[in-house]
């Protein structure tokens, strides 16, 4: 592998020797069961390292009673969790991957209604995202943390673990001692840096002496909080850095970046850029010895082989990375990138059920929390082959044919259009969405490379789709915006959709009023591409802000902060009541009175969809085997377009 001459080249930790620079990092999965390791757990990570992955991160594996931020979190200091972390430590060894253990105690970042226990934290303060006040830990809770600490550490080794990580980064009781934005202390545990320090030193010394001196152990380090009151800087971090090695009991630094506080820097989203922890990595690596993790939006391998060609870290995290595409190290090593599906930090299958407290998924794997039934190499060919007939390239109609003809059956798709992509295509149109693209370009690739009869340009009709004799047919034709949302009378070009705006169609006028009952990208991507080309926007929404459905994403705080430093202003809580030409009436929802906005040029709707259903229900009763999927059976996202389609052709 010339190409990947560092990428596929072992790392020495401590005493263990990584295969490889990819590192399955740590991430939570919401698959635990009553605190423990779950079937699902084991089933998620066997995958990665069958995957090829050099190195296995464990989630966060909670350390103490008092530390239940969410209620699937794995407890490690149980000793019922000693018999799971050897089923699952065995079950990555079957491959050449190594796994560690995260531990870690999330202090004030917790939730008292679960654990029904006080949150503990250096000093009595409020997480902004838990809000539940602190009890400022007392000197015996210090210490009978550092003991769990250790009781944790003892059991992960027992457990088969070939190294220990500990959590000093955004969601950490450690991190909160070592930051002045969170630690108010005035005795020997506050104040100076030495005094911050002294917490996590003692939690180091401990869990060392409870694995041994040749066990791998490690930790995961704040770079920078960039917080809004001059929370822990990268200055700071490579302090920290420097004396925490200098201690003598680690084995390697692995980093991450920001807080609760910006939680859209700890889960950058298609809107941050490619590697951006970079500087990061490199700025640590210069100050220290030991080997260094960079991890956050590196979906590629050949970004990852320049990071590490270029000396800014020794090992590379690529967790959405291989969420999206477990293969990724295998397809690189048999010189198949072209294969590998690029995670494009759409953030909906991942982040967003994680904030909502579902379990993982993604937006373009839908074996993801499924790999026992879903996963590699559950894919088998059919025993009757059939004719199976697919109308409409979107999302959903490129993801069952690409598994249907996988299975061996016979595949025709039509699509009425001359290009595939469906409203993925649209939708990439967006300001700053155009990685969105991604999900289509990744299926058409695959179904180029299947003997599929794709046949743009061709709409069909039920009289068409009933002249091929087929077996089976899927409808995934999708849905278009809603004529007549509103009451009123209202046509083009003084009011249009979304879609006409992004596709070029129809142009806005210089004073534009975008009607927001979306709450996601279809409204603010459009919003500030009309702010790009120069035009004035007033967005109003039903709902208490613009872009409500974006905080789960982790984009809500920067599509805001563009929206704003572009001039786009905004009115929430109105309901539109109806539209006469450019001029809007509404109600605002809690006040009850009725207002109206007039004086703009073009009024812009982003207010819904329609199913595309007509050729479903006029092929009902006619074909042997029908189905719909994706749109066409409600408007919905991508993530249910790719499971319907997959899920279709499994199936059939």
């Amino acid at each position: 592998m010339i190409e990947f001459k560092y990428l596929f080249s072992p790392l020495q930790l401590g005493s263990v020797i990584v295969a490889n620079r990819i590192h399955f990092a740590a991430h939570m999965t919401n698959f635990g069961e009553d605190h423990r390791i779950s079937e699902r757990h084991i089933d998620y990570y066997r995958e990665r390292a069958r995957g090829g992955c050099g190195l296995i991160t464990t989630e966060e594996l909670g350390v103490h009673p008092t530390d239940h931020p969410y209620a699937n979190l794995v407890d490690a200091f149980e000793p019922d969790a000693i018999s799971d972390f050897k089923q699952l430590t065995r079950a990555v060894h079957e491959y050449d991957t190594r796994i560690f253990a995260q531990l870690n105690h999330n202090g004030m970042q917790a939730d008292g209604k679960i654990s029904r226990l006080p949150v503990w934290g250096p000093s009595p303060g409020k997480d902004p995202i838990f809000r539940e006040t602190a009890k400022e830990m007392e000197i015996e809770d210090l210490r009978e943390c550092v003991a769990y600490f250790a009781k944790s550490a003892a059991h992960a080794v027992e457990g088969g673990f070939d190294g220990i990580e500990l959590q000093l980064g955004h969601s950490s009781l450690i991190r909160q001692f070592l930051s002045p934005a969170t630690n108010f202390r005035n005795d020997e545990y506050g104040g100076s840096l030495e005094n911050r320090m002294r917490f996590s030193l003692e939690v180091v010394n401990a869990v060392r002496k409870a694995v041994g001196p040749d066990f791998t152990l490690g930790v995961r380090l704040n770079a920078d909080e960039m917080h809004p009151r001059g929370g822990l800087t990268l200055e700071d971090a490579k302090q920290i850095a420097v004396r925490l090695e200098s201690a003598g009991q680690l084995d390697f630094m692995d980093l991450s970046l920001g807080t609760f506080f910006n939680l859209f820097l700890v889960e950058g989203s298609m809107h941050t850029p490619l590697g951006y922890t970079v500087p990061l990595s490199a700025a640590i690596r210069s100050v220290i010895r030991l080997p260094v993790f960079c991890t956050n939006r590196i979906n590629d391998p050949h970004l990852a082989e320049k990071i590490l060609a270029d000396g800014h870290a020794d090992m590379i995290g690529m967790v959405r990375a291989l969420i999206c595409d477990p293969e990724l190290p295998n397809k690189t090593r048999q010189g198949r990138s072209d294969d590998i599906r690029h995670c494009i930090a759409d953030n909906q299958g991942c982040i967003a059920r994680m904030g909502l407290g579902f379990s993982l998924g993604c937006i373009q794997n839908p074996a993801v929390g499924q790999e026992k039934t879903l996963g590699i190499g559950t894919l088998k060919g059919c025993d009757k082959p059939k004719k199976v007939v697919v109308v409409g390239a979107g999302p959903a109609g490129l993801e069952v044919a690409r598994t249907a003809a996988l299975r061996k059956h016979r595949v025709i798709v039509f699509e009425k259009n001359e290009e595939v992509g469906g409203q993925n295509i649209i939708a990439g149109k967006a300001a700053g969405r155009q990685e969105l693209t991604g999900v289509t370009r990744w299926l058409i690739g695959q179904v180029n490379k299947l003997d599929i009869d794709l046949r743009l340009g061709s709409e069909a009709t039920a009289e068409v789709v009933l002249q091929q004799n087929p077996d089976a047919v899927v409808v995934a034709t999708g849905s278009v915006p809603k004529e007549k949302p509103f009451p009123g009378e209202y046509e083009a070009p003084r009011a249009i959709t979304t879609w006409q705006v992004l596709n070029g169609e129809v142009e806005a006028g210089p004073r534009v009023l975008l009607v927001d009952m979306d709450g996601h990208h279809q409204a603010t991507g459009t919003a500030e591409l009309l702010a790009d080309t120069g035009k004035t926007v007033h967005i109003i929404t039903p709902t208490l802000f613009t872009g409500a459905g974006l905080g789960p994403l982790q984009d809500l705080y920067l599509a805001r902060q563009r929206l704003a430093t572009k001039g786009v202003t905004f009115t929430p809580d109105i309901a539109v009541l109806e539209i006469q030409g450019t001029r809007v009436k509404g109600l605002n929802v809690y006040s009850n009175e009725m207002m109206e906005f007039d004086g703009y040029d073009t009024v812009v709707l982003a207010a819904g969809n329609q199913a595309c259903e007509e050729l479903y229900f006029a092929l009902k009763g006619q074909v042997k085997e029908l189905y719909r999927i994706g749109d066409c059976v409600a408007p919905r996202k991508t993530d249910m377009a790719i499971v319907e389609g997959h899920r279709v052709g499994r199936m059939l």
